[in-house]
């Protein structure tokens, strides 16, 4: 055979043999799919096998990396079982170990003593009045959370009688390692209040005299608060909003509005100008006067102020905010 008619031979043999292993791939892939199909109907064990099984005919050119998921333990804050605790405690008495309040006192802190109210207190009280206080305990409030190491907590309780005297209480209390149970470990004390914290200064320092911004705003709250019109008409377009019902007030009087930007002390300016405003009013109604506060968001359309937000309501519009 002449060089040439050989040399021909293997450019010709060279496509067929590249087309019988892409053939026999393809066969590789049918048959590995028909495996699984089948593996699937027979069920789990079998879908298990098949894969285990099945050859792996493409090789990924770049193996990707696993994506780190950090999680980070959020510990349950014992302030609501710390409340209680000082609830109940301060209602429990050492000579009715037996009464419900005592009772559940002593199961959240077993450790500690029930108080000992002086019997003219306690009666006055209605067994209500606990720790030499010598007026009915009104209500207990959880103000203040401290975590500590190893599951340690220091909770302040807030307890206010009849009289308007307000005591605090430190309570210490141990969490489980999961955070899902609490005890109290130690008898609760006596502290001082928290301080008044500073105020900063307020961003709405520009002052809206009487014109149309004031009136916009004086008339939506009346129909928010007392009914008197629709709310809708004062609303920017997109945003909804319900009035308060039933309505609980009768009148409602603007008393000032202050803005963050200068716009709102002018007169209407341009479509699409918006301002924030907090307006302080005074409500009535046949019970007396509350004074309230809303901050509000306003948009000019038309050459009149409507409403586009109302920071403590119910107002939906996702640019207004």
């Amino acid at each position: 055979m002449s060089p040439g008619k050989q040399a021909s031979e293997r450019e010709a043999a060279a496509p067929m043999a590249a087309g019988a292993r892409l053939e026999s791939m393809r066969r590789r892939v049918r048959l590995s799919r028909l495996a699984v199909l089948t593996a699937i109907a027979a069920g789990p064990v079998a879908l298990c096998v098949a894969v285990a099984s099945t050859p792996t005919t493409v090789q990924a050119a770049t193996p990707s990396k696993a994506t780190a998921v950090r999680t980070a333990a959020v510990a349950a804050d014992p302030g609501g079982y710390a409340q209680l605790f000082v609830s109940v405690w301060l209602r429990s008495s050492a000579d009715d170990a037996t009464s419900a309040q005592a009772r559940l006192a002593q199961s959240m802190a077993p450790d500690v003593e029930l108080p000992a109210p002086a019997p003219a207190a306690a009666a006055a009280a209605g067994a209500g009045a606990g720790a030499g206080a010598q007026s009915k305990l009104e209500s207990v409030m959880a103000v203040r959370s401290a975590q500590r190491e190893g599951g340690t907590w220091s909770v302040t309780v807030a307890a206010q009688y009849a009289d308007g005297s307000v005591r605090y209480y430190a309570v210490p209390v141990a969490a489980d390692p999961v955070a899902t149970s609490f005890t109290v470990t130690g008898a609760p004390g006596v502290v001082a209040g928290p301080a008044r914290a500073e105020v900063p200064k307020s961003s709405y320092g520009v002052t809206v005299p009487e014109g149309d911004l004031s009136s916009a705003v004086g008339e939506f709250l009346a129909a928010y608060l007392t009914g008197a019109g629709e709310v809708d008409r004062y609303l920017a377009p997109g945003v909804r909003m319900s009035a308060v019902s039933p309505a609980p007030y009768t009148t409602v009087s603007v008393q000032q509005v202050s803005a963050v930007e200068e716009a709102a002390a002018g007169q209407v300016p341009t479509d699409g100008t918006k301002v924030r405003v907090l307006a302080q009013v005074e409500a009535r109604d046949p019970g007396g006067r509350w004074p309230l506060g809303y901050e509000l968001t306003l948009k000019a359309r038309s050459g009149r102020w409507e409403v586009a937000a109302l920071e403590s309501g119910t107002a939906q519009d996702g640019d207004a905010r």
